[in-house]
């Protein structure tokens, strides 16, 4: 058990925490560890069996404050792997009146981002993708899958797809893709963006560091060139805790 831990977990220290159960006084010294960063994003706990020993109460106690820190999004259960701690968000704000890329979007605010690519290449179009994009089925399109994260924090799950004519090298996408649409004269001017709300599955919340069941926001996105052709269709996987969407209304002459 680490140093920080034991300061905090010991057996003193939280009979000493005021009156209240100790599986609420275990989850607010845990809680205000990882808001005061001594415990920081991707620590692991030690089994729940340590920490009962450790801090000589009860497993029944330990799970309960646990289960309490992952249902807030502080901690974050992997399977055959632990329990880890998830560095507290500030919610990024993004405006539902301006069309930006994600890159476009963090850099405004000064974070430094990065992907990891999930998929990249050309393939055969699913039906969707042939109505939605306007292609024959003999087209390819270029699809474009990646986890993107801000300052270090995953934050989104992003699966573009484009028509071959309009990028038909997607390895020639590094960074931003409207940055890429932009050298081909092809970058979109305006789109249609349906969000609805869900709950992140097991595999999802593995990349963005979040209980799986975790909110989040689904978000589908087609996107016209001048011309009223579509361009792009991407479908993304927002994190909940880390992102709001703000729209600018305006009251009707009518």
């Amino acid at each position: 058990m680490t140093d920080h831990l034991a300061a905090i977990l010991s057996p003193e220290r939280l009979q000493a925490g005021g009156s209240g159960p100790l599986y609420l006084k275990l989850r607010q010294s845990l809680e205000a560890a990882i808001n005061s960063g001594k415990l920081n994003h991707g620590d692991a706990l030690p089994p729940e069996r340590d920490l009962a020993d450790f801090a000589n109460i009860s497993r029944v106690t330990v799970r309960k404050a646990v289960d309490d820190l992952v249902k807030d999004g502080l901690l974050v259960r992997r399977h055959g792997s632990g329990t880890f701690v998830v560095k507290p968000v500030s919610k990024v704000q993004q405006s539902l009146s301006r069309l930006t890329s994600f890159t476009e979007d963090m850099a405004r605010r000064g974070l430094t981002t990065r992907a990891q690519w999930l998929d990249r290449g050309l393939f055969h179009p699913s039906p969707d993708e042939m109505m939605i994009l306007g292609l024959p089925a003999d087209a390819l399109v270029a699809r474009l899958g990646r986890l993107r994260i801000a300052d270090d924090m995953p934050l989104a799950i992003e699966r573009a797809c484009i028509s071959s004519e309009f990028l038909p090298d997607p390895q020639q996408v590094t960074d931003s893709l409207y940055a890429a649409l932009q050298k081909r004269g092809c970058r979109p001017v305006r789109a249609v963006q349906r969000i609805s709300a869900c709950n992140i599955k097991d595999t999802d919340g593995a990349m963005l560091g979040v209980a799986p069941g975790s909110a989040g926001l689904s978000i589908e996105r087609v996107s016209y060139l001048p011309s009223g052709r579509v361009v792009e269709f991407t479908r993304s996987l927002y994190r909940g805790d880390a992102y709001d969407f703000v729209a600018e209304l305006t009251l009707s002459d009518q």
